[in-house]
């Protein structure tokens, strides 16, 4: 049986189907850049940052982390042509409110013991200052082998009360 969600997911996606118009866009995106942005739910990457669907590769995690969305980044620059870089975080992120131990504790506490023995280990990389996490993910991608020198690379801070972006590096 399907769930609220899952039913509001198929009507919602009737009705834009129903008026879809742009399946001829080709794979790579046309303005050939991609974002990484955290997945809080306040934040439409689409709306805030101007971009048409199409234009640009979103890749999305928690906390806008550059190390997770190392993979996706070398497939959209290497296979499909992105050559700059918009890393945005934001104001309000969940990433600031705990470190590392805290998420392992509430893992034990909620999925006992397996759960915490497979995340044994994981860098949840929660940071506790916006602004130099911004910093120290512009520079990981920056003298990260795995994406070349003509990459332009940016960092953000989208302030999630105001809907405004700030350029931090």
């Amino acid at each position: 049986m399907a769930t609220a969600i899952q039913r509001n997911l198929a009507s919602k996606n009737e009705k834009y189907a129903s008026t879809f118009s742009e399946g001829h866009l080709a794979l790579p995106p046309a303005k050939n850049y991609a974002v990484v942005t955290c997945m809080d739910a306040r934040i439409d990457p689409a709306a805030a940052f101007g971009i048409s669907l199409g234009d640009a590769h979103v890749i999305r995690n928690a906390g806008g982390n550059a190390k997770d969305a190392l993979r996706s980044l070398v497939i959209s620059e290497q296979l499909l042509g992105t050559n700059e870089v918009l890393l945005i975080k934001h104001t309000g992120c969940g990433m600031l409110t705990f470190k590392n131990e805290d998420a392992h504790a509430v893992v034990e506490k909620n999925l006992g013991s397996e759960g915490k023995e497979e995340l044994a280990g994981l860098d949840f990389q929660p940071f506790p200052d916006l602004e130099q996490a911004v910093q120290d993910d512009v520079k990981l991608l920056q003298t990260s082998k795995a994406i070349p020198d003509s990459v332009t690379i940016s960092g953000w801070v989208y302030e999630v009360e105001t809907g405004k972006v700030k350029r931090v590096v």
